[in-house]
């Protein structure tokens, strides 16, 4: 049997989940100046986020974590060691609002529930746009930077749910990659 234990309001969130993006949450790299420390990531603007849970899962039993489901054709299955977290946050963007560059610990599953988000990766060397609208997902592995943006003249709202360590930051800011004009 699985335990289960919450951070951040006590809820559990199972079905639903999001990320993290509130100072608290997150880890900024800083260069050295005479002055002091000087920021060389990008910060996000016209973006506010409301985080909903978040919470550990873990197997008392068994460090390794796993849990599979088979219906059907459909096959389901996520393994950790030992634990893992789960973050749900909704993140409302203004027009012309961004998160600025980051990436993440772990992979991040991206709802877009309202308007029309773009994003973009840092290993990208053409800058190309991935445009998703709502009801779409946006599926970011982590493991490079890279940044949402509303391109649009309306509000957009993304759901999006952080699988992470135990603990770990869920946002850790980057500079700009030099690939966009932006």
């Amino acid at each position: 049997m699985s335990m289960l234990r919450a951070r951040h309001g006590g809820g559990l969130m199972l079905t639903v989940l999001a990320a993290c993006t509130d100072s608290a949450s997150s880890v900024a790299p800083h260069a050295h100046d005479p002055g002091g420390e000087t920021p060389v990531f990008t910060t996000g603007s016209g973006s506010t986020p409301t985080v909903l849970g978040r919470a550990t899962f873990f197997d008392p039993h068994d460090q390794n974590f796993k849990v599979k489901r088979i219906t059907g054709d459909w096959h389901f299955e996520i393994k950790a060691k030992p634990a893992f977290d789960i973050a749900v946050q909704t993140i409302v963007f203004q027009p012309g609002g961004h998160s600025g560059w980051h990436r993440h610990p772990g992979p991040v599953f991206i709802q877009v529930a309202k308007g029309t988000m773009t994003f973009y990766e840092s290993d990208d060397p053409t800058c190309t746009p991935v445009v998703r609208t709502e009801g779409q997902g946006f599926l970011d592995m982590g493991e490079h930077a890279h940044i949402a943006r509303n391109e649009t003249g309306v509000v957009a709202q993304n759901v999006v749910t952080y699988f992470a360590p135990p603990g770990a930051a869920l946002r850790i800011d980057e500079p700009a990659p030099g690939n966009c004009p932006f």
